[in-house]
């Protein structure tokens, strides 16, 4: 049993080790990117951001959108909301979705079935998603989609946090400090309920998920360990949820955020340190 417990030590030990290595590779890379920002014009992606505002043509701001919002492109998934039980949902978007003799559902789950179709996720797809609606639908349903941040390689692009009880305010500001001391890059997005929000941490390359992984669960550890009275207790979870893939499986989605309905309220917008709306609080790290 010792032995055990001695190598499960040393195991947390090697992981804590790691997120450092990691925390620190990330920062050299941002200090490579402005030390060479300065000595040449690259910034066709920095320079971009910078120019996408409000009057932007839209085509721009999907360019951004998916620059940043990256995860997999043959697949995404679609929120449903059934019209009798009013229950809602996301399932990946599919060709053959309620098509008689070929689609199985609701007795067979997509992932089990032999005649999934996945729609890839493309630029009208994210053109839709931020309108609202598919004007090519029937009825002007609402069109929101989510990401699936694992990669077939068991990769990501970002990280987020989940925030979604009554204390998310105060339990994202001491994250967003502990961020702040370890010189990360941070974006807070309110939520579609508005009763929550989402830290995004934005990898300049995509990293493995369990790298990707521990840096939170180390900055979540640091928080705790600076602000024990917190409790973290509005923490839920990351994004990604997995260090790998489920065998057939395509991992936890993330709703995606400035879907036009919920925007008119405020919500899936991305907010400053005092949590008042900005356009400008989308950071990279």
């Amino acid at each position: 049993m010792n032995n055990i417990e001695d190598k499960t030590q040393k195991l947390q030990r090697l992981q804590r080790e790691l997120a450092k290595v990691e925390m620190k590779r990330q920062q050299l890379l941002r200090e490579i990117t402005e030390v060479e920002s300065t000595i040449v014009c690259q910034a066709n992606r920095c320079s971009n951001q910078r120019a996408v505002n409000n009057h932007s043509p839209i085509q721009n701001k999907i360019i951004l959108y998916r620059s940043l919002f990256r995860g997999r492109e043959d697949v995404y998934p679609r929120r449903f909301e059934g019209i009798k039980t009013g229950k809602s949902g996301y399932q990946p978007a599919c060709n053959n979705e309620w098509v008689q003799g070929v689609c199985g559902k609701p007795k067979i789950k997509c992932s089990s079935c032999e005649n999934r179709n996945y729609l890839p996720l493309t630029d009208q797809v994210i053109e839709w998603h931020l309108r609202g609606d598919n004007p090519e639908e029937y009825g002007s349903k609402d069109f929101t989609i989510g990401v699936f941040p694992v990669l077939p390689d068991e990769k990501c692009w970002f990280l987020a946090a989940d925030f979604d009880k009554s204390s998310w305010q105060q339990d994202i500001d001491a994250f967003a400090q502990t961020c702040a001391n370890m010189h990360i890059s941070i974006s807070i997005e309110r939520s579609r309920s508005g009763n929550g929000g989402h830290v995004w941490m934005f990898f300049e390359e995509p990293i493995p998920c369990m790298k990707a992984r521990a840096i939170g669960s180390y900055i979540i550890t640091d928080t705790m360990e600076r602000r024990p009275e917190l409790g973290l207790d509005s923490y839920d979870r990351f994004f990604p949820n997995q260090d790998t893939l489920p065998q057939g499986g395509l991992g936890n989605l993330i709703a995606l955020p400035l879907q036009k309905k919920p925007r008119e309220n405020g919500n899936t917008e991305f907010v400053d340190e005092n949590f008042i709306l900005s356009y400008s609080k989308i950071r990279t790290c």
